[in-house]
């Protein structure tokens, strides 16, 4: 398999229905595991094509096709990461890691202090990756109409 470098905003890149297939995939095994659902449940290509335009969007591709990507945008002192996805074919060969070390070091050249990322209560397997990843659990929060925590903050230094 041969894989792109990381790209930052690729100018060329303009199939957001296959991203959105991607991060679907990436995305399903939430599905009926989390409340309330993801919101790419309500996003279609359209939505993250202007998600790409406003944000920082950075892409790994194999043969063209997205396998790996994340949105970045800077909150304050922290530069705010969503939107991580690996297709599943792609997991487990560090494109994760690639993407928030390289958003990392985004974030350090523009003056921020640290990653930020949230994940859901219920998904205990990503604590334990974002941990591993050398994240810090800062923060429980409740989606708007929740009264119990709904998502965990973590952050990482830069």
């Amino acid at each position: 398999m041969t894989k792109a470098w990381i790209e930052s905003n690729p100018a060329d890149f303009d199939d957001f229905g296959a991203l959105h297939a991607m991060i679907s995939a990436a995305f399903a095994f939430m599905e009926g595991r989390i409340d309330p659902p993801s919101s790419i449940m309500a996003m279609g290509p359209d939505a993250l094509r202007s998600k790409a335009m406003a944000e920082d969007f950075f892409l790994i591709r194999d043969a063209g096709q997205p396998i790996a990507c994340l949105f970045g945008q800077p909150r304050g002192a922290v530069y705010y990461v969503g939107k991580l996805a690996v297709a599943p074919a792609h997991r487990r060969a560090g494109l994760a890691r690639a993407l928030l070390d390289h958003a990392g070091d985004h974030a350090r050249k523009r003056g921020h202090a640290a990653l930020e990322l949230q994940t859901r209560v219920e998904l205990v397997e990503n604590h334990a990756t974002f941990v591993r990843l050398g994240f810090q659990q800062t923060d429980a929060t409740a989606h708007p109409g929740y009264a119990r925590p709904t998502s965990l903050t973590f952050q990482r230094a830069v």
